[in-house]
């Protein structure tokens, strides 16, 4: 069973915080909304928790050699997303786990612990084409390669970008299977990736997934740039493959090559760089952990690299889906003033208060740029963040900050989308405008989940 975590809510759609859990398979029952409605209420405590650990982070400390934590229980809760976006009914066969995640156990000097038959098979959520749904099909399960770590999936979030592709706003290879901020159990290693890797990321452990897996050798890699690793960009995102120019997913029966958002995390069974994984401490429940790695990664290197929060600013976020309500968190925990939330829903805003919004506006019913001016004495904010991807929202994050102020931008939108600035104004007032796609994986992820970190 994979969990979906569908924490993003769309700018003009009213929606909060929201956790839904879902089972690969075309036939499941949902439960009833009362369980849907503890986990909401479960996922915006968790979300609360998240602040104070990220309030810790200049203490945190990682240990590469840190024992697996133990097993979180499953949870049962299920729902009917996918089934409607079936174009082929998959029957649940009589012996389901027959063939699919069989383990082999070996001795305990192997490295590697148990392994998957080659000749197993999962299913996975594939898009092929902007004009179809998803459709759930059975893949080969996926092969690690030296380096690589092979996840049983536990939970996948749903990140505005995957629906970018799925929309055919952002051009992917297809088909494909998206997703890209995962938990998951380590099921396998490959016999000659380096015995550090596989005493870090055992057998059995509970890792996170970071959607950018850096190759660790390039130039950027080599000064510490995770984010503008250029094997990701060259690669994956470019031609949805990893780092040697393949795939890891093919169709079941036929070998079609299946390319791969990212690790390609909504499917049973995932392939990830271990430079992009971390593991996952027994305080952080899997489900609602899995958008540590995109959502509140993103998030993180924005006010931490890009933005460079520092107590006492003034700063403007807009856009408080998933990753706009992770930089409220933030900046609240790193000790902003004012912390302003702007959106168009009124049910958003009210959520952003809770997590550290000093004001909200919505943007609809008042001019945004003139109300933050207003809050901030006429000055403007000293960061304000672009979280939603809109030329329209991109020129308000560039007129709302001071002279001298930063604005922004984390928000992806569609291909050749261009924002407009004064460029007198960039010019004469100082004003910077910065690009963030990131946080910086092989540094950032462990800071963000480590046990030391939490309250």
């Amino acid at each position: 069973m994979v969990v979906v975590v569908f924490y993003l809510a769309l700018y003009p759609l009213p929606g909060a915080v929201v956790v839904v859990v879902c089972e690969i398979r075309p036939q499941v029952q949902a439960q009833s909304l009362k369980v849907r409605d503890a986990r909401i209420a479960r996922k915006e405590e968790g979300m609360s928790r998240l602040a104070k650990r990220v309030a810790l982070l200049s203490r945190s400390s990682y240990s590469a050699a840190a024992a697996p934590p133990p097993r979180r229980p499953s949870s049962a809760a299920a729902c009917r997303w996918l089934a409607p976006a079936l174009h082929h009914a998959i029957e649940p066969t009589a012996h389901r786990d027959a063939g699919i995640g069989r383990r082999h156990y070996s001795s305990p000097s192997s490295s590697s612990g148990y392994h998957v038959s080659p000749s197993s098979s999962m299913k996975g959520a594939v898009f092929r084409d902007p004009t179809r749904p998803l459709s759930l099909e059975i893949l080969q399960i996926p092969r690690p390669q030296p380096g690589e770590v092979l996840i049983r999936t536990k939970a996948c979030g749903v990140c505005h970008s995957d629906l970018h592709v799925l929309k055919g706003e952002l051009p992917f290879a297809s088909p494909c299977v998206v997703g890209h901020e995962i938990t998951g159990e380590v099921v396998e290693q490959h016999p000659l990736t380096d015995p550090k890797i596989v005493h870090r990321f055992p057998v059995g452990s509970l890792v996170v997934g970071a959607f950018s897996m850096p190759c660790g050798s390039c130039f950027q890699c080599s000064k510490g740039h995770d984010d503008l690793c250029e094997d990701f960009l060259a690669y994956n995102r470019a031609q949805g493959t990893l780092y040697d120019g393949n795939t890891r997913l093919f169709l079941h029966g036929t070998g079609e090559p299946v390319y791969m958002y990212s690790m390609g995390g909504l499917a049973e069974y995932c392939v990830v760089l271990a430079t992009g994984l971390a593991v996952l401490p027994a305080s952080l429940p899997y489900s609602e952990s899995a958008i540590l790695g995109c959502a509140v990664f993103t998030a993180y290197g924005a006010m931490t690299h890009a933005a460079e929060v520092r107590p006492g600013d003034s700063i403007a976020v807009i856009g408080v889906g998933g990753v706009g309500s992770s930089c409220l968190q933030i900046a609240k925990a790193f000790g902003a003033s004012d912390i302003i939330a702007v959106d168009i829903s009124d049910e958003k805003l009210q959520k952003a208060k809770i997590f550290g919004a000093t004001h909200t506006v919505n943007a609809i019913k008042e001019d945004a740029i003139e109300k933050i001016k207003t809050i901030t004495g006429g000055m403007g904010v000293d960061i304000a963040v672009e979280a939603l991807g809109k030329p329209q929202t991109f020129m308000q994050c560039v007129q709302s900050v001071r002279d001298g102020g930063k604005a922004v931008m984390i928000g992806l939108t569609k291909s050749g989308a261009v924002g407009e600035v004064d460029i007198n104004r960039l010019v004469r007032r100082k004003i910077k405008v910065i690009g963030s796609y990131g946080a910086r994986a092989r540094q950032d992820l462990p800071k963000l989940v480590s046990d030391q970190n939490a309250p």
